[in-house]
């Protein structure tokens, strides 16, 4: 299970990102009931967060999500409150925590794929944020690189509401396998 940039200052009590927090709110639960049962199945639990280093070092400038966040009150600085996981996931023993400090992927300067490999992984089960940016791109780059992705729609957000259906409808439903919560831990039980 992959879990992407649930962070407090992404979609937490720091974001920067209001819009995208409170739709996130209605998954946070869910994320949580998948991340346990991967847990008690065996499955490896993956948090990939999104920091920047203090001097901005490494960080990408070329889009204006990037310079929009370089400009936030609270930025995803490498060890700061910010760029930690929101308490309702907490890390536990034998998770994986993946920063990168660029791009909009995990799999892109990270050990994320390495990682997943080594353990024998083939499906990836997606969650977190965002459908419009993150996710998306995370399951672009995992079907490219032979995974096979699992998305529950009940466990991923973006905003606004009609334009993240689209994107399931138009986009996601042909590279992925789309589901629910409820779906997966019944298979994982």
């Amino acid at each position: 299970m992959v879990i992407n940039e649930c962070q407090r200052g992404v979609i937490g009590d720091r974001s920067a990102l209001p819009e995208l927090a409170r739709a996130a709110r209605a998954v946070l639960p869910n994320i949580a009931r998948l991340a346990e049962a991967a847990r008690a199945a065996g499955a490896p639990v993956v948090h990939c967060l999104a920091e920047r280093r203090h001097d901005g070092l490494g960080a990408n400038r070329n889009a204006r999500l990037f310079q929009y966040m370089a400009r936030a009150e609270e930025k995803l600085l490498a060890g700061s409150e910010a760029a930690s996981v929101v308490p309702e996931l907490t890390p536990r023993s034998g998770d994986l925590v993946l920063p990168r400090l660029h791009g909009l992927s995990p799999f892109q300067g990270t050990e994320l794929d390495f990682v997943l490999r080594n353990q024998g992984v083939r499906t990836i089960v997606a969650a977190g944020v965002s459908v419009n940016v993150a996710v998306t791109n995370l399951s672009f780059d995992a079907v490219n690189a032979s995974y096979q992705v699992v998305l529950p729609r009940d466990a991923v957000a973006g905003f606004p509401d009609d334009y993240v259906d689209a994107v399931f409808a138009n986009t996601l439903n042909a590279i992925s396998t789309v589901t629910r919560t409820d779906e997966l831990l019944a298979i994982w039980s």
